[in-house]
């Protein structure tokens, strides 16, 4: 055993195929395992693929940067969510948005979409090398809580800009329940819908959604939702409303 949870340690190895059986690792997850874990020639670990595969391996070579590995056998993954959901959440600012995309991989959502909204604060963290510590945050989650799959994380796009290309499925707009020219639908309601084929939940930051966006959304048929009455910290809103839909629809 290799761990206090007795279980193996997990590598992403996103170039292996099962068809020659055989793995590599380089990179940060190559030194992760030599370096931190020091595990040697002939040791197991499981690896998956980041898109739903994942084997149990044995260390078969240790050589420069690079680990080579002999798959075993297959490991059946963790189940995903039966329906596919898409987190499209407003940049948060500080730590709190990497605490979103930890949670929310765990929680199992196929993509994290992040938004730049009229009250986006962390414009610094709006740019392409946000995206790629978030990426690093979900492999973590990935690993630690034995999903097979990573959810897909796109770079930063303005929510106006995001709304024209949203896409097909349903698409849930959070708002507070006081929010003006809107009456939103309870998480409850939710429960008479017939399950969508895929799901978008749009969550906002921590100053709330503008006037402007709110018109703006709704008139682009997304559907307003209120999670109650309740004030929740802003990292604490996509949380809530993925655990009542899990209730809900899976």
């Amino acid at each position: 055993m290799f761990d206090n949870a007795g279980v193996h340690p997990r590598f992403l190895a996103s170039n292996f195929d099962p068809a020659t059986g055989i793995a590599s690792l380089t990179g940060g997850e190559a030194l992760h395992l030599t370096r931190v874990l020091r595990l040697v020639v002939g040791d197991v670990v499981v690896v998956f693929d980041g898109r739903g595969h994942e084997f149990a391996a044995r260390i078969s070579g240790i050589s420069g940067g690079t680990v080579n590995l002999v798959l075993e056998n297959a490991i059946a993954p963790v189940a995903e969510r039966s329906v596919p959901v898409t987190l499209a959440q407003a940049v948060l600012k500080g730590g709190s948005m990497d605490d979103v995309v930890r949670d929310a991989t765990m929680m199992g959502v196929a993509g994290i979409v992040p938004l730049v909204t009229a009250h986006t604060v962390a414009w610094k963290a709006t740019s392409a090398h946000g995206a790629d510590r978030w990426r690093r945050v979900a492999l973590a989650s990935a690993k630690q809580c034995r999903r097979a799959r990573i959810p897909e994380i796109s770079d930063p796009v303005p929510f106006a800009v995001w709304r024209q290309n949203a896409g097909e499925g349903l698409t849930l707009f959070l708002v507070e329940p006081s929010v003006n020219g809107v009456a939103p639908q309870t998480m409850r309601s939710l429960t008479s819908t017939a399950t969508p084929r895929s799901l978008t939940v749009v969550v906002g930051p921590e100053g709330g959604w503008s006037p402007a966006e709110v018109t703006g959304a709704v008139s682009d048929g997304l559907l307003a939702v209120t999670l109650g009455p309740l004030t929740l910290r802003a990292e604490a809103v996509p949380l809530a409303a993925l655990a009542a839909l899990t209730v809900i629809w899976d």
